[in-house]
């Protein structure tokens, strides 16, 4: 990602949520404000992006569909379910963390994510730190105030750069309580960062955070990473995330992500695998959306 410049996996990621909000029913997960995020002609070219989707995935397919409309539903059960998933679980742990005392929340690689905004009733219980890469995050409060939207005083934002600062360090300059129970997500982020930084990252959370605090994060398989193991469906992501300027670079090995942890101070909750994720969240689906064959998603405690 150039240091100047808004993430377009971050902005993608908003737009496939939006999609889902806007067509598919049942919702797997409902941004129902992720929409307005955009304007009409960032939409149309993210539109775009996402119809030739198809071209990489399944060529043949892609030919075959009369429009742009039908090439953007069909990508979109390749591209989004990951994305719709993961968000859910996060936020579906996150109630239950608050019921057991969670106070702060604080989302990693935040995105144009709307939780803020979107979940009032839990937003009140808790605070809230938005941490993201400064041009990133300095896009999305633009976009917030060219909308009118209030922040919620509960709101906090916190520009970092996970390559070159410490969470920590960041952390501690702003209002976060270290002694404070908290919730941390971290989704769509670790297979682009190295697994140093990644590690790093977990390991900062056990320095500021108490005992009894958590993290959701998710993360592909090392098969995602071998090209005679990675799905058609990984493979052609990859690809795309590639040519825009942000490669996917780390996997872990889901057999030893426990033993991986337990130096950290952390330790392994739950464990989702594609097939755990297809039973709780698309079991009876008839639409196409189906787990993404190398994407398992991960609930550490302190």
């Amino acid at each position: 990602m150039e240091e100047t410049q808004v993430s377009r996996t971050a902005l993608m990621t908003a737009y496939l949520r939006a999609y889902h909000a806007m067509h598919d029913d049942p919702k797997i997960f409902d941004d129902s404000l992720a929409y307005h995020l955009f304007t009409e002609k960032e939409r149309a070219i993210l539109e775009q992006h996402v119809a030739r989707f198809l071209q990489l995935y399944d060529p043949a397919r892609a030919a075959s569909c009369p429009d742009q409309a039908t090439a953007l539903a069909l990508s979109m059960r390749v591209m989004a379910t990951s994305i719709l998933c993961r968000a859910r679980y996060a936020e579906d742990s996150l109630e239950k963390a608050v019921r057991q005392g969670v106070q702060q929340y604080v989302i990693l690689g935040a995105g144009m994510d709307t939780f803020a905004f979107r979940r009032p009733e839990m937003v009140k219980q808790l605070q809230v730190f938005e941490v993201d890469h400064p041009a990133t995050q300095a896009f999305k409060r633009r976009r917030f105030a060219e909308l009118e939207w209030e922040l919620p005083t509960q709101l906090q934002f916190i520009p970092v750069d996970f390559t070159q600062e410490c969470l920590a360090a960041t952390l501690t300059r702003s209002s976060y309580a270290p002694q404070t129970k908290s919730f941390f997500s971290w989704l769509g982020v670790t297979y682009y960062l190295t697994r140093d930084v990644v590690f790093a990252t977990l390991h900062a959370i056990t320095d500021i955070a108490p005992a009894g605090s958590a993290i959701i994060f998710d993360y592909w398989d090392t098969d995602a990473f071998v090209p005679e193991k990675a799905s058609k469906r990984v493979q052609a992501g990859s690809a795309q995330v590639r040519n825009v300027g942000e490669p996917m670079i780390t996997g872990f090995d889901p057999s030893t992500l426990a033993a991986d942890l337990a130096p950290l101070g952390l330790r392994l909750h739950e464990n989702l695998s594609p097939t755990d994720i297809e039973e709780r969240y698309l079991r009876g689906r008839t639409d196409g959306y189906h787990a993404s064959e190398h994407a398992h998603y991960a609930w550490a405690m302190k």
